[in-house]
């Protein structure tokens, strides 16, 4: 069996989120969809859960972090090119996303990023690992 992924991420907003997401060609999965939460496939094996804060909270002892106020986790996700990486990033400001770094050039990586309407920071990136330096 295969591992995957499911980060489970705190919102406000659900309906919002999903749109959001839904806007930046993901897709929710319905069996695992309810009023108190959401499973987006952001590709195969790799999903984030939405839930709603108090459902969140339901979760942990500790105090949930407000992403717009600290960052709790940077998520990072790779694009298949350096075009892709922007074309994600524009995607994400118009379905109302920030950005709240300038993108970067690495030479062997480029990255970018942006912040959904939870706060939570999403840095998108194109990696050539052949030209990467043996030690990044």
């Amino acid at each position: 069996m295969s591992r995957q992924i499911f980060v489970n991420l705190p919102v406000r907003d659900l309906e919002r989120s999903k749109a959001f997401f839904a806007a930046l060609g993901m897709a929710i999965v319905p069996r695992f969809t309810n009023e108190q939460a959401a499973c987006v496939r952001i590709a195969e094996g790799i999903h984030t859960m939405l839930l709603v804060e108090p459902f969140f909270q339901g979760f942990t002892k500790l105090p949930v972090a407000d992403a717009r106020r600290s960052t709790e986790v940077l998520l990072a996700l790779s694009c298949d090119s350096r075009e892709e990486v922007d074309a994600l990033v524009a995607k994400a400001v118009a379905a109302g996303a920030t950005t709240p770094n300038a993108p970067q050039d690495h030479g062997f990586m480029v990255q970018h990023g942006f912040a959904d309407p939870d706060g939570h920071q999403w840095e998108v990136f194109w990696m050539d690992e052949n030209a990467a330096p043996e030690r990044c």
